[in-house]
């Protein structure tokens, strides 16, 4: 049903948006656009090529560069993937820096030697010369109606084709730097989303968004808004229909160690007034195409400062957090050999347990592959110790070429300022949670008094900031 939900409320958001620019566009430009095959073919190509030269023309004012920028827009969302890698190579290639003209303004900034006010025209020649001319086409779209959503869209496509081919990159980065500038954090609001004021509209974007754990229904929906939880996003003014991040809350007694328990429906609801924990168990990016544009860390200082100015019994503020890279960092070590993993005592508890599935003998590798392990409890009991102990051994040793933690999310919650605290087995028993990190959960603690100095040690130095009980436990 939730997939179901999820198709419709992307099918009818692009739908509005079609009819919306073919209302901008008109009958003169908007024929143009919709003659287009869906796969672009070659003589396609060469009339898109015309349509965007005439938006860089500029010509007969501003209503009708609107009009030429939705047509063309218009094409965009009538195209299937391949029409759409076309439309986008078009941009990459033909619409780039002119070559050329940048070596002469470079020559001419050299030739300007000393004369000030001649090498101030030559500098402003050369900063024009830099700017590609896609940017100017790019920028046209944000005037139009859902136009930054458009672009943030298209970004998200440009950044799974950047990774299988080069030549989209230059073409990528531009338009991750005009995104940058109009998603500066000092633009958005935080707003806080209720089961009663948020329109159905935008709890069908939570459903779709949520990246962590799924919203399996609307009755799940409505139990992660009840009066113990809270919900927040940030959302910028062009897009205020379209959250871009948003984090769920749960208010509680003491570090939450199990997510289970804090998302059953059946769970009785407590008075937030008693809580003196607020337990962070989800943070979605509800736009693919803002990745690297980073305004994560400011939304939980921003929902830490309204709750503790809401709930004065609130002491503590941490997360639940999903270790995403531990199994995959796992898999990769176990396929170089096991001796090195284990300890003695751990690969002895492991031997003699063996299933059908796993095969005559238990091995750490056998058992841990076994996605039915979490039911045997003797299968549970024996990886513990090394799980437990792996996990905190990657969290805390295993980093990137730059020297921060390799773990994504470790990563994130590291450079704002949090500390490891605590880690939790079999506290995420769903599939993607033993896919991701066997089960563990990690809690990161923000702990006010220390943020700023964490922070700077992570960012400074790739010092990550743990617990007493996790350092011992990565040290086995």
């Amino acid at each position: 049903m939730v997939e179901l939900m999820k198709a419709s409320f992307l099918d009818r958001t692009l739908r509005n948006l079609r009819t919306a620019w073919q209302a901008i566009a008109g009958s003169e430009y908007d024929a143009e656009a919709a003659s287009m095959r869906p796969h672009l073919p070659d003589d396609d190509v060469r009339r898109l090529r015309e349509q965007m030269l005439a938006c860089l023309a500029a010509r007969g004012g501003e209503v009708s560069a609107r009009a030429r920028a939705a047509a063309l827009g218009r094409a965009y969302l009538n195209l299937d993937e391949s029409g759409r890698q076309r439309f986008l190579k078009v941009l990459a290639e033909e619409f780039d820096v002119d070559r050329s003209g940048l070596d002469a303004a470079i020559a001419a900034v050299g030739k300007a030697g000393g004369d000030l006010e001649s090498r101030r025209k030559a500098e402003a020649q050369l900063k024009k010369a830099l700017e590609a001319p896609r940017l100017r086409l790019l920028t046209q779209f944000n005037g139009l109606p859902n136009g930054i959503k458009f672009l943030v869209d298209m970004r998200a496509e440009l950044l799974s084709l950047a990774r299988r081919d080069p030549l989209f990159r230059p073409l990528e980065a531009d338009l991750k730097g005009l995104l940058a500038a109009w998603f500066d954090v000092g633009l958005l609001e935080l707003h806080e989303i209720t089961w009663r004021s948020a329109p159905a509209a935008l709890l069908e974007r939570l459903i779709a968004y949520e990246a962590v754990h799924a919203i399996k229904s609307w009755d799940d929906m409505k139990n992660r808004l009840a009066p113990d939880r809270r919900c927040f996003a940030f959302f910028h003014p062009r897009m205020p229909d379209e959250p871009l991040i948003f984090v769920e809350v749960a208010l509680v007694n003491g570090l939450a160690g199990d997510v289970q328990h804090l998302l059953d429906e059946s769970a009785p609801s407590q008075d937030p007034r008693t809580a003196n924990t607020a337990i962070f168990y989800s943070i979605s990016n509800a736009q693919k195409g803002l990745a690297g544009i980073s305004f994560g860390n400011f939304l939980i200082k921003r929902v830490v400062d309204v709750l503790a100015a809401e709930f004065k019994g609130l002491k503590t503020f941490a997360t639940l957090s999903p270790v995403p890279g531990f199994r995959g960092w796992l898999d990769r070590a176990l396929a170089e050999g096991e001796p090195r993993l284990l300890l003695a005592a751990e690969r002895k508890a492991l031997k003699g347990i063996a299933t059908t599935a796993r095969g005559a003998k238990g091995t750490f590798k056998t058992v841990v592959g076994d996605p039915t392990w979490p039911e045997d409890p003797v299968a549970c009991e024996a990886l513990r110790a090394p799980l437990m102990r792996l996990c905190a051994r990657y969290l805390t040793q295993e980093k990137r070429p730059d020297g921060k933690a390799l773990d994504p999310v470790a990563h994130f919650h590291l450079t704002n300022g949090a500390r490891m605290e605590r880690l939790n087995w079999l506290a995420d028993s769903s599939a993607n949670g033993l896919q991701q990190s066997a089960g563990i959960m990690i809690n990161y603690l923000y702990k006010l008094g220390e943020i700023d100095d964490n922070h700077e040690a992570y960012s400074g130095a790739g010092k990550i900031a743990a617990s007493s009980a996790i350092r011992s436990l990565a040290k086995g």
